[in-house]
C-alpha cells in the first residue's frame, strides 16, 4: 500500500484492466440512472403537484415512441453488459496454451503451493511476470477462496473438486492474497502474498529455493505404491492413462466426459460414479486412503504420461 488514498487496487496483471473497465462501465451507468431518477423525481414534485383541492390532473395520452424508447434504452445496456462480461469471462476462464501451472490446497488457515519442479510454499507464491500462471486449486477441509486483488481474480476453492484460474502478472512486486470466503475463526488470517519477478530472477529463485522431488516423480511412485500399474496398462482390465489428460472418454452410460482435473479426482475416490465403456466396474475406491497432496501429485503424474509411454513406466 502506497501512502496515499487508492481508490482501486494496483492493477498488475493483463486482466486488471478489462476488468476494471467493464466495472467502471457498470457504475457509470448506475450512477447516471439514479441521478437521472432522482432528477425527475423532484422535477415532477414540483411541476406536477397539486395546486388546489379541486385541481382535476388532465388524462395523459400514451405515446408509442416513449414507451419504445425506454424499453429498448436499458435492453440495449443489458446486453452491452452481458455480452462485455461473457466474452470478459470465457477469457478468464480458459487459461492459454503453455500456461505455467501451479497446485495450491487451501486448509485452515493457510495456503499451501507446489510448482511442478518440486519447490514448496505456504502463505506465499513466486510467479514470473510476462508469463500466464494457471492455479488448479482445491481444499482440504471448508470453502476458501483464492484472491489477489491487484490481479482482479477470485475463484473459489471447494472440498471435493478441482477449480482453476490463471493470470498473467505484468509488473514486479510484492502483493496480497486473501482468502475471500468465511472459513472458520481465524479467516481474517488466512492471508499470504504473490511475490511477481521478472523471468531471470524467477529462475534464479527455482534454482536456489529448497527443491523436493517433482510432483510427476512423486505422482509415479505413489502410482506403484498403490498397485495402479497391475490394471492399468494397455493390455490391462482397466483404461490405459497414456495421452488420458485432455481427452474425451465415452461412458458406459452412453455419455462422454472430458478428461480433466476433476474427472481424475472423482475416478481415483469414487471410481464407480463414472464406468468407461467396455470395462468392469472393479477399481477400489481411494478415499481415505491419500490426502488432498497426494491426490494432486497422482493427478499430476497422469498429466504427464504423453504418447507412447507406459502407464507404470
Amino acid at each position: 500500500m502506497e501512502g496515499y488514498f487508492r481508490l482501486f487496487p494496483e492493477a498488475a496483471s493483463t486482466i486488471a484492466g478489462r476488468v476494471d473497465g467493464l466495472f467502471g462501465f457498470l457504475i457509470g451507468v448506475s450512477l447516471f440512472f439514479t441521478a437521472l431518477i432522482f432528477a425527475l423525481l423532484l422535477v415532477f414534485a414540483i411541476r406536477y403537484r397539486r395546486r388546489s383541492e379541486d385541481e382535476q390532473p388532465p388524462q395523459i395520452e400514451s405515446r408509442d415512441w416513449l414507451e419504445m424508447t425506454w424499453i429498448l434504452i436499458p435492453l440495449v445496456l443489458v446486453m452491452i453488459m452481458f455480452v462485455w462480461g461473457a466474452k470478459l469471462y470465457f477469457h478468464m476462464m480458459n487459461p492459454p496454451d503453455g500456461a505455467l501451472e501451479i497446485y495450491a490446497i487451501g486448509k485452515q488457515w493457510m495456503w499451501q503451493f507446489q510448482h511442478p519442479e518440486g519447490q514448496r510454499e505456504i502463505n506465499e507464491l513466486h510467479v514470473p511476470i510476462g508469463h500466464p500462471v494457471k492455479m488448479t486449486m482445491t481444499s482440504q477441509d471448508v470453502i476458501h477462496s483464492f484472491f489477489v486483488p491487484a490481479f482482479r481474480v477470485k475463484m473459489d476453492v471447494v472440498p471435493g473438486r478441482f477449480t482453476n484460474i490463471w493470470f498473467e502478472a505484468t509488473k514486479p512486486g510484492v502483493y496480497h492474497l486473501f482468502c475471500a470466503e468465511y472459513c472458520g475463526t481465524m479467516h481474517s488470517g488466512m492471508r499470504g502474498r504473490v511475490v511477481a519477478m521478472r523471468p531471470t530472477l524467477y529462475e534464479e529463485w527455482l534454482r536456489s529455493h529448497v527443491r523436493g522431488e517433482p510432483m510427476a516423480s512423486i505422482g509415479k511412485s505413489l502410482f506403484e505404491q498403490l498397485g495402479c500399474p497391475t490394471c492399468h496398462r494397455a493390455d490391462g482390465r482397466a483404461p490405459s492413462l497414456v495421452g488420458l489428460f485432455g481427452t474425451t472418454v465415452p461412458l458406459q452410460s452412453g455419455a462422454t466426459v472430458t478428461a480433466d482435473e476433476s474427472y481424475l479426482r472423482e475416478s481415483i475416490l469414487n471410481p464407480r460414479a463414472k464406468i468407461v465403456t467396455g470395462y468392469q466396474p472393479i477399481m477400489p475406491s481411494f478415499q481415505g486412503q491419500i490426502n488432498a497432496e497426494e491426490l494432486t501429485q497422482l493427478i499430476a503424474y497422469i498429466k504427464s504420461l504423453g504418447q507412447g509411454q507406459e502407464d507404470g513406466s
